[in-house]
């Protein structure tokens, strides 16, 4: 927005004919203003002349027409005066100038900062997906053990020494099945249908949580069961030192519950 330069006078006659005019009306400044709802300063300081105190160009134009309307004074002869008491802001021009050699360091200092960042960033990433050297293979890392055979008559001296021969390892194939926790299970779980189970142990640990599936099996041995939960009593099938435990003293609402004593008898669960 353009200001209202101060050095600068407005036009002569203006701020007397408006005031001329107000008190011919019999109007003071306050009567006015409330009238316009424009601040008695202001217009005050259009009648001194003061035109630097009434905001910019626009303002002072739309201020003293809406003065005028009022006091029936013309004053659109004086508008083109007040636009030459406006001018122009001052430009502004950078002087500031960059040494040539101040502004290859900054460029250079930009460039290394962003390859430290890209490091910094690159570097944890390449070394976590970076492949683990594995163990190496038994092929490759075997050593010949050698063993001495007993000298025999008419046979070669080479024959003395052999390198033994290794047993081949069988291959270990992985399973998503649960492995027997015992070789001779004491209890066990055979599901039907899928069941939620809870399992714990006599201390109130837990040993499982889980739903588990049809075809799904678990095993404990003696001293490792506590508490059981059978979601649905229907669907699994609960055998105890290879006998089927009858599910119906521990079943309320197609839910079986039953504790486990140190001795091996079962109890159903007392809430």
């Amino acid at each position: 927005m353009q200001s209202v330069v101060g050095d600068v006078s407005p036009p002569q006659g203006c701020g007397e004919a408006l005031r001329s005019a107000r008190e011919q009306a019999g109007l003071s400044l306050q009567e006015v203003g409330q009238r316009l709802k424009m601040p008695a300063k202001v217009l005050q300081a259009l009648e001194a002349g003061q035109w630097d105190q009434s905001g910019g160009a626009v303002f002072v134009r739309g201020q003293l027409r809406s003065y005028g309307r009022l006091l029936k004074v013309d004053v659109e002869p004086f508008l083109q005066q007040a636009d030459a008491a406006v001018a122009r802001p001052a430009e502004l021009v950078s002087h500031t100038h960059t040494p040539r050699v101040q502004y290859v360091f900054e460029s250079f200092k930009r460039r290394a900062v962003y390859v430290v960042l890209t490091l910094v960033i690159v570097t944890p990433v390449w070394m976590a997906l970076r492949p683990s050297a594995g163990p190496a293979s038994d092929t490759a890392t075997a050593s010949l053990d050698l063993v001495s055979a007993p000298s025999a008559a008419g046979k070669d001296a080479s024959d003395a020494v052999r390198p033994a021969s290794r047993p081949r390892a069988e291959p270990y194939v992985a399973s998503m099945a649960s492995l027997p926790r015992a070789s001779t299970p004491w209890l066990s779980l055979s599901f039907k249908g899928d069941s939620w189970v809870e399992v714990n142990a006599p201390d109130g640990s837990r040993v499982e949580h889980a739903l588990l599936r049809a075809g799904d099996q678990r095993r404990y041995a003696q001293g490792e069961v506590g508490r059981v939960k059978l979601g649905d009593a229907t669907a699994v099938e609960v055998q105890q030192a290879g006998s089927t435990v009858d599910l119906a003293p521990y079943q309320r609402a197609n839910v079986a519950r039953f504790t486990v004593s140190s001795e091996g008898s079962l109890a159903p669960v007392v809430d």
